[in-house]
């Protein structure tokens, strides 16, 4: 009998250990976003100011692509109930929202220095979870010259700024993260290539404006929300700039960069749809999950060699099929 109970025993486990083996190896076969359960998302800048002109037909197209999520860039001059209403028609969860750090020239009246309640509702009623500061403040002295290249010039005050204008950036994002932490809200620092400016004069601590934010902001109050296209363009790899930052990052821009994109740190950008450019999404999705994002966002900067739309769905779709 004891023998019997053994033998038993052992096939049970062996075969335990076989459908545990087979699932393990389905789970692998599977697309990335399949195997990890999570939506593949898009921030809605990408299809540029018009989206937010007809909310219906821009969330309708979206849906139909396949995405589920979408950012938001602002609130398009809409009441967030009013654009709560069109995501819940065409099926989409809004899990994000860019704010501008003050209203002047967006296109709502929120923004980062709006009563943390009033963002805190606002978020709630729109479903979303996170806001996000997309860009540093402007150093106080930002005047393009006549003729300027707004990027360059741009690139350039950011570059001149010095770690000031960072250690006030980290202050900010640790005083509005505390208050909308009490309400529930996260809030999150999108990067672009502005940040790893090499300081004239770095420190031991911080060479860039990305080190003093890394160093200053409290990761109980301040997330990061990693652009991979300006992570590139800033002449970093992805994938281990992620792994370096495990814990500090929830959210991600999958951002692509064409052949021939140049390193630099003045917000110029050769924009390619994902799976389309240069970098490698078998090794970046992975290291992204791994090191705590949760939201994975398509975005993509012009100009656009196709329709945006259409860049939208051509990205969707190798993401729908990249095995990672």
């Amino acid at each position: 009998m004891n023998s019997i109970d053994r033998r038993t025993a052992l096939a049970g486990l062996f075969t335990t250990g076989a459908f545990a083996m087979a699932g393990g190896a389905l789970a692998a076969g599977k697309p990335f976003f399949e195997r990890v359960t999570l939506p593949i998302g898009l921030q809605v800048y990408t299809l540029g100011a018009d989206a937010g002109r007809d909310l219906d037909a821009t969330f309708t197209q979206v849906a139909a692509i396949g995405y589920r999520e979408v950012e938001l860039p602002n609130l398009y001059g809409r009441k967030p109930a009013e654009i709560r209403a069109a995501a819940d028609k065409a099926g989409l969860a809004i899990s994000s929202l860019h704010l501008a750090v003050t209203t002047r020239g967006a296109p709502t009246g929120l923004s980062l220095m709006s009563p943390s309640a009033e963002i805190a509702e606002s978020l709630r009623t729109l479903g979303a979870k996170q806001g996000v500061l997309p860009i540093a403040p402007f150093p106080d002295d930002f005047r393009p010259q006549p003729g300027d290249n707004v990027q360059a010039a741009i690139g350039r005050a950011f570059a001149q700024a010095g770690p000031d204008l960072w250690r006030r950036t980290a202050a900010l994002l640790n005083e509005k993260g505390a208050m909308l932490k009490s309400a529930g809200i996260g809030l999150g620092y999108h990067n672009h290539n502005i940040e790893f400016a090499p300081f004239p004069q770095p420190s031991p601590k911080a060479a860039n404006g990305w080190d003093v934010l890394v160093e200053e902001t409290d990761p109980a109050l301040v997330h990061f929300e990693i652009d991979t296209g300006w992570i590139a363009t800033a002449g970093f790899d992805p994938a281990d700039f992620l792994r370096r930052h495990r814990g500090r990052v929830t959210q991600l821009h999958v951002k692509d960069v064409a052949p021939g994109n140049t390193v630099n740190f003045g917000l110029s950008m050769k924009p390619a749809e994902i799976g389309s450019g240069t970098l490698d999404w078998a090794r970046i999705l992975p290291a992204a999950h791994d090191a705590g994002v949760r939201h994975f966002y398509v975005e993509q900067e012009p100009p656009f060699t196709i329709p945006r739309i259409e860049a939208a769905r051509k990205s969707y779709g190798f993401l729908a099929r990249v095995h990672a």
